[in-house]
């Protein structure tokens, strides 16, 4: 049961997402993962609303790539693959910051607005970890897994890396931590 919730919580966490609102700097909102200080499973109330004027701004579709793969280290040094497991790709947003905030630190957040789900990419790992997801459009997405661990009941916490692409180019990322 649990693999589930982490499964749902995680394309919701990034099915809530558009394309991001910068900082003043004009840089994406910062994520910072506090998953080893805050375990648990309390759900958090979305304080980001769904900004749906941004949205009806995106491109939901594009012509560049993201691949890599899926690794997770355990404590006791032991690298786990993510072998067949969704790898969630969301555009960079205070939406998606907010969400991805509270996943790290290890709560659940409240689902996403339905309508985030429209811009939220998947793809799936082979058996050696590894995804490709075609057709994403220009910009900066988070992009996220997790990692069945061996009892075959608990998930790796939430991996997370932030990746910049442009039209038509292929990024990889070393989703592992």
């Amino acid at each position: 049961m649990r693999q589930w919730i982490a499964v749902v919580l995680l394309g919701s966490l990034l099915a809530g997402c558009q394309a991001m609102l910068p900082d003043s700097d004009g840089r994406p909102p910062e994520v910072i993962d506090r998953s080893e200080q805050a375990p648990g499973s309390t759900v958090v109330e979305r304080k980001v609303a769904f900004p749906a004027d941004t949205y009806a701004k995106l491109e939901k579709r594009g012509n560049a790539t993201i691949k890599g793969r899926l690794r997770y280290t355990t404590a006791q040094g032991r690298t786990l693959v993510g072998a067949n497991e969704q790898i969630s790709i969301a555009p960079a947003t205070a939406y998606s910051a907010e969400a991805a905030d509270v996943a790290l630190a290890g709560k659940r957040i409240e689902p996403a607005d339905p309508r985030a789900r429209e811009y939220t990419h998947y793809a799936r790992t082979d058996g050696n970890g590894y995804f490709v997801a075609r057709g994403i459009p220009a910009g900066v997405f988070y992009v996220a897994g997790s990692v069945l661990l061996p009892d075959g009941k608990s998930r790796s916490p939430l991996i997370l890396k932030q990746v910049k692409i442009g039209a038509g180019q292929t990024r990889e990322v070393d989703l592992s931590r």
